[in-house]
């Protein structure tokens, strides 16, 4: 059987050809640019769906499935959600760890990932895989702006476990501190300029654990002679991806602890 192909002249010619013609009923032909390939005007309509990711977290101490207070965990979910990927999240219970996690953890540790069917460990390896893996949207920092900030969560530990309000560990955290100040008032919003990146997403999470943690156990604030250190921790607490991963307050408190006291 063969096929008759109409092109496009030829479909003029037929549609001239029909309108001089008095049949007495109307007759169509299909609207179509025949031979002309269009491009979508909505890629991710046309997308293939993809199988949710499978990640492995800390659960929460306090409340039953919910979220526990992993900086690094966070950091990961974080880094799914603003890449608008769909996961899995499975909740690992760390002072009772299940049997089938440990066979995919061996150290029994969290955040860990499947990605082509390989359990990947530590928040770094995690979130560098993600980026190669999906590269959109971007979500590097350049390299002379990674290390930003990353001082900050060593020394606010420092401060977290000192006995001895001489020893100097809170002056070091707030030297961080005014050093992350001066740099967002000169190059803010976030670490790289207009635009979330990945060191914002690892420092909000440590910077929301210091806010929590130092308040209660310290009675200590950000203080108010920092104000971009503070409007840059209103901005990322904010956003919708960190409301719906972070930690319990509960949680984060409990979870220091044992550095407060131990």
């Amino acid at each position: 059987m063969s096929t008759l192909r109409i092109q496009p002249s030829t479909t003029s010619a037929i549609s001239s050809t029909i309108k001089n013609l008095h049949l007495g009923f109307s007759f169509r032909l299909p609207c179509k640019n025949y031979g002309v390939s269009k491009r979508p005007r909505n890629l991710s309509v046309m997308a293939v769906a993809m199988d949710p990711l499978q990640v492995c977290v800390k659960a929460s101490s306090t409340s039953p499935n919910r979220l526990g207070d992993c900086p690094f965990c966070q950091r990961v979910l974080l880094t799914i959600e603003e890449k608008h990927l769909p996961y899995d999240m499975k909740l690992v219970d760390l002072g009772n760890k299940p049997e089938w996690f440990l066979k995919i953890s061996p150290e029994g540790k969290v955040p860990v990932i499947k990605l082509d069917e390989e359990w990947l460990p530590d928040s770094d390896v995690i979130t560098q895989s993600l980026e190669e893996k999906y590269p959109d949207p971007p979500l590097g920092t350049p390299p002379e702006k990674a290390s930003v900030g990353s001082k900050i969560f060593s020394t606010f530990i420092g401060f977290l476990k000192s006995k001895d309000p001489s020893d100097g560990s809170q002056q070091a955290l707030l030297n961080e501190l005014n050093s992350f100040n001066d740099y967002i008032k000169e190059n803010g919003p976030f670490i790289n300029g207009g635009t979330v990146s990945a060191a914002d997403l690892s420092l909000g999470p440590k910077l929301y654990h210091l806010e929590i943690a130092l308040g209660h156990y310290k009675n200590w604030l950000v203080p108010d002679s920092l104000p971009h250190v503070k409007s840059y921790m209103k901005t990322i607490f904010s956003m919708d991806s960190f409301i719906k991963t972070r930690a319990l307050p509960d949680d984060v408190i409990v979870g220091w602890r044992p550095k407060v006291f131990g």
